[in-house]
Parts: C-alpha cells; sequence; structure tokens
C-alpha cells in the first residue's frame, strides 16, 4: 500500500510543472482576457457587464473585414508552406541518408536562430529599394530602376512562409518516416505511376503529419505580428494590428481583448473545419507528431 502511494505522489509531482504551466499560463489567462472583454465602459472608472465591445467589432466593418482577410492569407500561407515543405519533408524522410538528414535538419533549424525581428529586417534588406534583388536587377539589366518589393501582400506571405515552413516539415518528417518503404514498392509493383502512390499511398499516410503541420502553421500565421507589420507596411493589415492598436494606441483594453478572444475563436472554427473536411481528429494528429 506504501509503494502505490509512493507511485502516485511520484506521478502527481511529475504532473505538477505540466499542470501548473497550463493553469497559470493558458487557462488562467484565457478567463482573464474573456472577463475583461465582457466589461462595457459607461462612464469614467465605471463598467458594467455587457457585449458592447463585440457588437463593435460586428457593426464595424474594417475589423470584420480584416480578421477574414487575415484567415485567408493565412489560409494561403499554410497551403504554399505545405507544397513547399512536402517535398523537402519527403527527402528528409526516404531519400537522405542519416548524415545528410542531420545537415537539412540544421538547415531548416537555423532561422530559428535568431528572433522574428532579426530575420524580417533580413527581409527588408533583400526586398527594399535599394536593396540586394533591387541592385541586382538593375545592375544586370534586366530592370531599368530599382524596384520596391516591399510594403505589400506578396512580400508578407514571403516572410510567413519563411517563418514557419519548419513547423510543417517536422510533423511531416516525423509521419512519413515511420511509412514502410514497401507500401511504395507495392504500389509500384501494381502498376501505379509516381502520382498515383504519391496520391493514394503517401498522401493518405502523411494525411496526420499534414494536418498537423497545417494546425500549428495557420495558427503561426495568424497570430503574427511582426513579420506583416514591417514587410507589409500599411499596405497589408494584418488582424494582430488590429489588436494591438486597442491595447496600446487607444488604451482599449475591453476591446483588444474581446478582439484576442474573436482571433482564438475564429481560428479554432477553420481548425474545426480542417478537421471536418480531412477525417481527422486532434487525437491522431497534433497528439501523434
Amino acid at each position: 500500500m506504501l509503494q502505490k502511494d509512493f507511485k502516485r505522489l511520484t506521478l502527481y509531482l511529475l504532473f505538477a510543472p505540466f499542470a501548473l504551466w497550463i493553469i497559470l499560463l493558458i487557462i488562467l489567462p484565457h478567463i482573464g482576457m474573456v472577463a475583461l472583454s465582457l466589461r462595457e465602459k459607461v462612464a469614467p472608472r465605471v463598467y458594467e457587464f455587457g457585449f458592447a465591445n463585440y457588437l463593435d467589432f460586428i457593426n464595424e466593418p474594417i475589423y470584420w473585414n480584416t480578421l477574414l482577410r487575415t484567415g485567408s492569407m493565412s489560409l494561403l500561407v499554410t497551403a504554399l508552406a505545405l507544397i513547399i515543405g512536402f517535398p523537402i519533408a519527403y527527402y528528409i524522410a526516404k531519400l537522405a541518408s542519416n548524415r545528410t538528414r542531420g545537415a537539412l535538419f540544421l538547415l531548416c533549424l537555423i532561422p530559428l536562430w535568431v528572433s522574428d525581428l532579426i530575420r524580417a529586417f533580413g527581409w527588408i534588406l533583400l526586398l527594399r529599394e535599394t536593396g540586394i534583388i533591387s541592385s541586382f536587377l538593375v545592375w544586370s539589366g534586366i530592370a531599368g530602376q530599382p524596384i520596391e518589393f516591399l510594403y505589400n501582400d506578396a512580400a508578407v506571405i514571403v516572410g510567413l512562409v519563411y517563418t514557419v515552413m519548419l513547423f510543417m516539415i517536422v510533423p511531416l518528417v516525423s509521419t512519413l518516416d515511420g511509412m514502410d518503404n514497401s507500401m511504395i514498392e507495392a504500389g509500384y509493383n501494381l502498376g501505379g505511376n509516381g502520382f498515383t502512390v504519391l496520391r493514394k499511398i503517401i498522401v493518405p499516410y502523411a494525411m496526420p503529419g499534414i494536418v498537423s503541420g497545417c494546425i500549428v502553421t495557420f495558427m503561426l500565421t495568424a497570430g503574427s505580428y511582426l513579420t506583416p507589420i514591417l514587410l507589409g507596411g500599411k499596405n497589408s493589415s494584418w488582424f494582430t494590428e488590429q489588436i494591438y492598436n486597442q491595447f496600446i494606441t487607444r488604451f482599449n483594453w475591453e476591446a483588444g481583448a474581446a478582439f484576442g478572444i474573436l482571433l482564438l475563436l475564429f481560428t479554432s472554427v477553420v481548425i474545426w473545419l480542417g478537421l471536418k473536411l480531412s477525417g481527422q481528429t486532434l487525437a491522431n494528429t497534433v497528439a501523434k507528431s
């Protein structure tokens, strides 16, 4: 009996840091955000319970248009990251040698060694009017004058795809690494071509990794702030900028909290729809990646 109680106590002690992390850094802050978003200011330092902050969002087209725009561009970034990352992940998992695999993983990790701010400024050095790409085009005679590649949606998408690529590749490699090569050989032996084997064997097997990578990539993209602001400027509105403006510029914490909750709900609904359409669940995607 004493040994059983000791094992139970050990389990509690091991689980306690994780439980505290979940409660203190995730659950309680979100509860506080919900409570703050439901405070309606009726007079200086006088608040009442109400949904005025959410009604302000609904009644102002620029807010929900920006949210929908952020969602659509996040889906585009996720799709591009999947299209680019899947061949890389397949090569790392099934074709590369052990030494090459480690080197490729290191190349994928290098961008994470610096902050988002430094990476964004790196893209600014490349894409600005006097940057490396524009100067090369002028020097080679391809362009007659300097070209400004910054401050548009294309620059934001490029920067975001670069930022989230690793989070797409890692779950794909983890899933594809467990696939038996004999499954691919059987597909070819049964008369299938490369596209058929990819569509009927490789992609269905990798679906948990695909969905897991898409979930993480979409959430990171929709919640990004620095990259859209620095690379897109005023020409590329992002919903996180609206949240920042409410908190910092307008000192309207109640509206900022409401916008934050709406962004969380919106991304959760998109992920739920994605899981339904793909036939996957969180248990066999994120939990296994």
